[in-house]
């Protein structure tokens, strides 16, 4: 693919995401996409046929990357930081992707306006990982509401995620292993049943640092576990299962 730099904007570059000739247009001085984003794209169950919405969709790697992977038929990425949402929408033109994807630039919080209850198949969300209030915060307000819960509440994506799903439609989810137990009471209230779970790890020995959770929307109880995912192995390289999660293996 001919990297087009007519569509960046200063200070903005172009990364390759080593999957079937997609990239990505990032700012540095923004938030950039991380490890979180290119597991939960892996994990996410997608039929071949699903419509799917990326809440919080950032710079719009998940969408991008669900359609590299050939995940769905078309996928839509709601963002509410206006300039987080005009570097999306470059970057699936960028792609020639504009049939598969669209980005939109609006707030989780309004979904109801935007979207149609149980129209979509599968829901995907990277989201704010921190209460506002908590932990240190970024001086760079674009940083800080991707990683301060700001302008919208675990609560606010769990009922707009089982707002728009379907009935038997499923919603995959990053987070941190310490909200695990309001993340299920939520999903609970909301009448999403969690299905799959899998905790990121360092390593073999350290405390899970992520974990990626999805749910079916008035599914009945039923819930697999899966192994641990190492990031590194015993000699301090990406294990062969992570580096096959980046197409390197």
């Amino acid at each position: 693919m001919i990297k087009d730099r007519s569509l960046c904007l200063e200070n903005e570059r172009i990364d390759d995401l080593e999957c079937n000739g997609f990239c990505i247009i990032q700012d540095p001085s923004f938030f950039c996409f991380g490890m979180d984003a290119v597991l939960l794209s892996d994990f996410v169950t997608v039929k071949n046929r699903a419509k799917v919405v990326d809440l919080c969709t950032g710079n719009g790697i998940i969408p991008l990357l669900l359609t590299a992977k050939n995940k769905g038929e078309h996928v839509t990425g709601l963002e509410i930081q206006s300039h987080m949402a005009d570097m999306a929408k470059r970057s699936v033109v960028l792609n020639e992707s504009e049939k598969r994807i669209d980005i939109i630039n609006g707030d989780v919080k309004n979904v109801r306006n935007l979207f149609k209850r149980e129209s979509v198949d599968t829901v995907t969300c990277n989201p704010p990982y921190i209460v506002d209030g908590k932990g240190l915060k970024n001086p760079d307000e674009p940083v800080n509401i991707a990683r301060h819960e700001i302008l919208l509440s675990l609560e606010d994506v769990i009922e707009a995620a089982a707002y728009l799903l379907k009935p038997m439609g499923n919603f995959a989810m990053v987070h941190k292993p310490f909200r695990l137990a309001e993340i299920m009471s939520l999903m609970a209230k909301y009448r999403l049943e969690p299905k799959r779970l899998r905790m990121i790890q360092s390593d073999y020995e350290a405390e899970p640092s992520m974990v990626l959770i999805e749910a079916s929307h008035y599914g009945k109880a039923h819930l697999k576990v899966y192994p641990a995912l190492n990031v590194y192995d015993k000699e301090r390289n990406y294990t062969k299962e992570l580096l096959k999660i980046y197409g390197k293996e």
